[in-house]
């Protein structure tokens, strides 16, 4: 019996050490992010220039931007996933080109450079200052458009539900993190121990703008189901764009911006956003 005693005990030590780890480290889990400054030269799109985005809490944040093909063009606001920085988002610039509209990529605090430190709460007060640009460069809502990809869904869906925007398109998305959390630590009490939740299921009713979600059936990260629950949430007018053969991190190579080009056209056809 005192073996037994000893050995459960012992389990049951290592078990409090594995929450604790996992509660302290939670955020290093979540935001993996490259802290180096981006190449800029990778973007090789005359037009494009470095610009400054600045926060609400008193932050510089780096950005990139392309102006639209046309004066009155639509522009995308890019939020980005949670592993490295802007540099890995400069392939980009070129497909957003292609069908005419500017591009805002947005680096986050503690990324690229950036001041800050990373936490749900700081990445949006970050989406809502390269909001503000773009109203502040004379982009009318009705002209933006919102991409979220993978962990910046969460903070697209988040801010289309806040204010108005042409669209809202949505790349790899999730329902919350703790979902995905859930999935992934079967043996923690995740809600008890997480502090960035990202919850796009019980915001996106909210949104008012037409919403297209993205996703590959081969996505191991978040498995498609996750994204077709999201889907199902979210009112209408909406598509659901599946790539048979996508995994999380190559949509685009699978057709994701021609997909968003004609969801976009067809919303303006059926008179779902203004027409330019």
């Amino acid at each position: 019996m005192h073996i037994v005693l000893t050995v459960a005990g012992s389990l049951a030590a290592l078990y409090v050490l594995a929450l604790a780890g996992l509660y302290l480290l939670q955020r290093r889990i979540l935001f993996q992010a490259n802290i180096r400054p981006p190449d800029f030269a990778r973007v090789a799109v005359p037009d494009a220039r470095v610009m400054t985005v600045t926060t609400e809490d008193g932050l510089s944040l780096l950005a990139w931007y392309m102006p639209p093909a046309r004066d009155d063009g639509r522009v995308v606001l890019y939020l980005h996933g949670n592993a490295g920085n802007i540099g890995n988002r400069a392939y980009r610039f070129g497909p957003n080109r292609q069908l005419g509209w500017g591009l805002l990529l947005l680096e986050y605090r503690g990324y690229g450079g950036n001041p800050g430190s990373p936490s749900e709460a700081g990445l949006l007060i970050d989406a809502r200052a390269g909001m503000a640009a773009l109203l502040a460069m004379g982009f009318t809502p009705d002209r933006i458009l919102l991409w979220g990809a993978s962990l910046g869904t969460g903070l697209a869906v988040q801010l289309a539900a806040e204010r108005p925007v042409a669209a809202l398109l949505l790349e790899a998305p999730y329902t919350s993190i703790a979902a995905l959390a859930r999935m992934r630590f079967r043996f923690a009490p995740v809600d008890l121990l997480l502090r960035d939740r990202f919850d796009s299921l019980s915001v996106i009713g909210r949104v008012r703008a037409p919403i297209l979600v993205m996703h590959g059936a081969n996505d191991r990260l978040i498995p498609v189901a996750v994204a077709r629950a999201l889907y199902e949430a979210a009112p209408e007018p909406k598509q659901l764009w599946i790539a048979p053969e996508g995994g999380h991190n190559h949509l685009v190579e699978a057709g994701a911006i021609d997909a968003a080009g004609e969801f976009v056209e067809r919303m303006e056809q059926e008179g779902r956003m203004g027409p330019l």
